[in-house]
């Protein structure tokens, strides 16, 4: 078995990281993808614990001021940069590869979000242009077996309730991944069931984190649900989203290894 859980930690402040982390150290899943990280201290803190953990954390610096998206492991992983080459704002994007059966490669990505105005709509609408590209660049083979995970900031055309704001490339982020033959997790597991995965102020619901898997992981996926605890305690905006794939076999860290770099807890 490996589980995978993503989260949006809304740039979270030192304080708010420090709640985070205690949380994160409850959950059972082997690996997170953060998105909304921050050049501040808060992500900072988080990360620097988890390697001090012994967690492996893939996390490429953005640009000032910009938000972006870590991967942190609790079983080995591989970064991979070159999956997700080209990509603009390379720091909203992580890519590495988990030795199993099949070999599973793994990206984590946090999609810029948009007014209208057209300075944000064209950074969103490149991200996204680009980010498909990268993953069109993918051996077939090796995209079968791919998770993609994280915040899209898109909504699906069927979302309910329906919002007349999203437009027509943010909506054909998803049709693009499914004719990549990935497949909307959540959406296998509960057919025709409406999540929503950050609330507005208003109290209005969207679906934004996302897990999608290769054709050949599907008959693999034995679980996708979200999380409402984090967001319900504060922690963040965001619901998360965890994903559980049944695989044969999975790379683990020795026990020697995790003795030396003291894996057990965050703190």
């Amino acid at each position: 078995m490996l589980s995978l859980l993503t989260l949006n930690i809304q740039a979270a402040a030192l304080t708010r990281a420090r709640a985070l982390l205690r949380w994160l150290d409850t959950r059972p899943e082997e690996l997170f993808i953060l998105t909304e990280t921050s050049s501040g201290p808060g992500t900072a803190h988080l990360l620097d614990q988890c390697r001090h953990a012994g967690l492996t954390v893939i996390h490429t610096a953005g640009t000032a001021g910009d938000r972006g998206v870590a991967m942190v492991s609790r079983v080995p992983i591989v970064a991979r940069p070159d999956l997700v080459d080209g990509v603009t704002l390379p720091g909203r994007v992580a890519a590495g590869t988990i030795a199993s059966s099949p070999e599973l490669a793994v990206v984590g990505v946090y999609v810029p979000s948009s007014d209208r105005a057209p300075d944000k709509v064209s950074r969103k609408r490149d991200f996204i242009a680009t980010l498909l590209t990268a993953l069109d660049r993918i051996p077939a083979a090796e995209r079968a077996t791919l998770v993609l995970g994280g915040d899209y900031n898109v909504i699906t055309r069927d979302h309910q309730p329906r919002y007349p704001g999203f437009l027509p490339f943010e909506y054909a982020m998803l049709d693009a991944l499914e004719a990549h033959g990935l497949v909307d997790a959540y959406q296998y597991c509960s057919p025709g069931v409406q999540a929503h995965s950050w609330i507005g102020r208003s109290g209005n619901g969207y679906r934004f984190d996302y897990f999608h898997v290769g054709a050949a992981l599907v008959d693999h996926v034995t679980g996708c649900s979200y999380l409402h605890e984090p967001r319900e305690l504060e922690l963040t905006d965001h619901a998360a989203a965890a994903l559980t794939l049944r695989l044969p076999q999975v790379a683990r860290l020795t026990a020697d290894t995790a003795e030396q770099t003291g894996t057990s807890t965050l703190f």
